[in-house]
């Protein structure tokens, strides 16, 4: 059983940045091979993957994974202390509006898969516009 609550949402013209929050409640947080994602849906569009972490420690390399359309800009964290995961967004363009959500999933293989239905868990979204 998991709960996930994300903050961070608004709206804010190109270019500038937002910082989303995830609290996760997760059992054996620390010790399970736990992915957290960030998927997005834009209206009248599927729910992407953006960015996800891998909380295991046999991570491979960093353990972070994004989108094409996000590197560089998104950064996804892990702050174990605070059970949290961030996705800090920067030079946020219009493209980047949606409902954001945090996504997890304990339990697999010491990677992340950016499939819809990889993910157990669902927080109920938080909504990010950016204007021009």
């Amino acid at each position: 059983q998991a709960q996930l609550v994300e903050s961070g949402g608004g709206s804010v013209q190109v270019g500038g940045s937002l910082r989303l929050s995830c609290a996760v409640s997760l059992s054996r947080w620390s010790y399970n091979n736990n992915c957290v994602a960030w998927f997005r849906q834009a209206q009248g569009k599927e729910r992407e993957a953006v960015a996800a972490i891998y909380t295991g420690r046999d991570k491979i390399g960093d353990g972070t994974y994004y989108i094409d359309s996000v590197k560089g800009r998104f950064t996804i964290s892990l702050d174990n202390a605070k059970n949290t995961v961030y996705l800090q967004m920067n030079t946020l363009k219009p493209d980047d509006t949606a409902t954001y959500y945090c996504a997890a999933v304990g339990g697999g293989p010491p990677y992340c898969r950016g499939g819809r239905n990889d993910y157990a868990y669902w927080g109920p979204g938080t909504e990010v516009t950016v204007s021009s």
